[in-house]
Parts: C-alpha cells; sequence; structure tokens
C-alpha cells in the first residue's frame, strides 16, 4: 500500500464520534477554513447546493441549546467549533424555485437555453424518478439527504488535519428551529435543521474501533 492509501486510512481509522472534548484547545482558523471549505465544495444533487452551514460560537447560544439537544452536551460545552447544517425547505429545491433558476445561471453559469433544459431534466426526474413532489416533507428530505455528503467530507478532512469531530442527529429539531429563529439566527421560511457536528481535541482516547469486515460490507458482482 502507497504513503497517500495509508496515510487516508489512518486518518479515518482514527477518526470517531468524540464523547469528551478538551475544551482548552482550539482548531486554528487555517484548520477550520479548511474544513469548511471541505463542505462547501462537496458535491451534491445536479450540484443545487440545497445546504447553509452555522458556526455556533457564542456560548449563550450554545447553552441554550443544551436542552433541546440531547446528543450535543459534550460538543455544546468542550467543542472548539459546532456547526449545525441546514438544509433547503421544500420549495426552494422544486425545479421552477427562484433558488435553482439562480444557482443555475449565476453561480453555474449556464447559457439560458441549457438552464432550461436542465430545469426541464431535474422537474422530471422529482416527479417521476424520485417521487420528490409528493409533499413539500419528500422534497426537504432530499434536500438534507445531500447535508450529510457535505458534512462526511467535513469530518474526513478534519480527521485527515488531526482534529476530532462529532456527529450529531440527537436533538429535537422543532424546538432547535423554533430557538435558532428566535435568535434571529435561522430563516425558517426557506431552511430547516438538517443535522449538528462538533469540532475539537478528543480530551480521553476511544475503544477500539470496530466495523464489520469488508466481506460482509462489499458485494462485487
Amino acid at each position: 500500500m502507497n504513503d497517500k492509501n495509508q496515510q487516508i486510512l489512518d486518518a479515518i481509522q482514527n477518526r470517531y464520534a468524540c464523547k469528551k472534548f478538551d475544551k482548552d484547545r482550539i482548531i486554528s482558523e487555517e484548520d477550520f477554513n479548511t474544513i469548511l471549505e471541505a463542505g462547501r465544495l462537496s458535491p451534491s444533487s445536479f450540484g443545487f447546493e440545497p445546504w447553509k452551514f452555522l458556526v455556533i460560537q457564542k456560548e449563550e447560544v450554545r447553552n441554550k441549546l443544551l436542552p433541546v439537544a440531547w446528543g450535543a452536551q459534550n460538543s455544546l460545552k468542550g467543542a472548539s467549533h459546532f456547526v449545525i447544517l441546514l438544509a433547503r425547505r421544500g420549495k426552494d429545491v422544486v425545479s421552477d424555485a427562484d433558488y435553482i433558476w439562480n444557482i443555475m445561471t449565476e453561480v453555474q453559469r449556464l447559457p439560458e437555453n441549457i438552464a432550461l433544459q436542465k430545469k426541464e431534466f431535474f422537474g422530471n426526474f422529482q416527479k417521476n424518478d424520485f417521487k420528490l413532489l409528493e409533499n413539500e416533507r419528500t422534497a426537504y428530505d432530499w434536500a438534507s439527504k445531500q447535508t450529510y455528503i457535505a458534512l462526511a467530507n467535513m469530518l474526513t478532512t478534519a480527521a485527515f488535519l488531526g482534529i476530532d469531530s462529532c456527529p450529531i442527529e440527537g436533538f429535537n429539531i422543532e424546538a432547535v428551529e423554533k430557538l435558532l429563529e428566535e435568535e434571529n439566527i435561522l430563516d425558517s421560511e426557506h431552511f430547516g435543521v438538517s443535522l449538528m457536528a462538533g469540532f475539537g481535541y478528543r480530551a480521553q482516547e476511544p475503544g477500539v474501533k470496530t466495523r464489520r469486515p469488508q466481506s460482509e460490507v462489499v458485494q462485487w458482482v
């Protein structure tokens, strides 16, 4: 195995859902920006980037999140950086949404005729292939799936930099969204909370990583 292969596997082997962070160790600005860039540059279906990353550093906001985010207790109290990943609401990710048109014309810089073709193709995908137009929740759930791709890249990048992390789904979505809205952090008309993550440095060593063998996970056909 060459050095690059081994470095990648070593980083992923060393990565775990950190249960206790060293609150006195702070991630450098350069390193954390690299983690954010890994998320920003992540792939998304059709390249529509239906996400936003909130970096929650204010202690008073973290403290308010504690009662409604049971899975984030250690991260909120000790992680150097705490991120909430938002997903676009369903109305923003349908084929005729202003957001989708803006992405195609202003970000992807597609000529109008190509953008119209992509819009039609995307609409067919949503309606017939993935059945995403049954209700607003199905379209939102599709957008939320994309945030997991971004977070996976952020976690892996952090591991490669020797930084620990903890992905988090343990929270009350309605309560968290209400709190963030009251704090004027969340535009709930366009975004919902998808998941969270803490980033920092471990205060204790984890146990041995356990996973099923590749022979049970991979099927070659």
